[in-house]
């Protein structure tokens, strides 16, 4: 089972006075800073464990910010990422706005709007982090089921009746009332509304 830990800013850039200055600001919002040198680096090292965002240079030897950006949403991660570069274009911003950066800050940049930017950033996380908890938590809950129950269940959240289950299925109306207290029990949720909360929070 996974376990939260406190929100981390993850930091890379190849510039070292760079990644201590943002390891300091980070520090100063009272969050754990994770400094990296290269994207290479941080790949090997980044485990999700929690809520988190990351502050990425654009540019830099070997993989550049924007293939890291690219390389974590194939992977399927949901990390908040604030761009920061001294080299900055409208394409390149373009792109990663598009892949959903949160921020792309030109050096040199404020402290408070860098501040703000990492404090809009997990917040964005911790949404992120609670729906895959909730999510892994109710395919856990799920997964308890029997098929014979899923199928009932994926009717009776759909708004049939047990007799108009038992049609569906072929079963009698004993059996779907058996399959039903299985359920409930399993799950521990009486109401169809309680129910389909449960199957949409293990789909999203």
């Amino acid at each position: 089972m996974e376990q939260q830990s406190e929100p981390t800013v993850f930091l890379v850039d190849d510039d070292p006075a760079m990644l201590r200055m943002l390891a300091k600001v980070t520090e100063s919002l009272g969050l754990a800073a994770s400094p990296y040198r290269s994207a290479e680096e941080f790949l090997a090292a980044y485990r999700p464990i929690g809520p988190a965002c990351l502050v990425l240079d654009v540019r830099m030897p070997g993989m550049s910010g924007l293939e890291l950006q690219r390389q974590l949403a194939a992977a399927g991660g949901a990390l908040p990422v604030i761009f920061i570069t001294a080299h900055a274009d409208v394409r390149m911003a373009v792109e990663a706005m598009q892949q959903g950066a949160v921020a792309f800050l030109e050096k040199p940049f404020g402290v408070q709007e860098l501040c703000d930017k990492i404090q809009a950033a997990l917040r964005l996380a911790q949404d992120h982090w609670l729906r895959r908890q909730q999510r892994r938590r109710a395919r856990e809950q799920l997964a308890l089921l029997t098929p014979a129950e899923s199928r009932v269940l994926h009717l009776l959240v759909g708004g049939l009746t047990n007799p108009m289950i038992a049609k569906e299925l072929g079963l009698s109306v004993r059996t779907v009332e058996v399959h039903r207290g299985r359920i409930v029990k399993k799950l521990k949720r009486k109401s169809r509304i309680d129910l389909l909360r449960l199957v949409e929070q293990a789909a999203s």
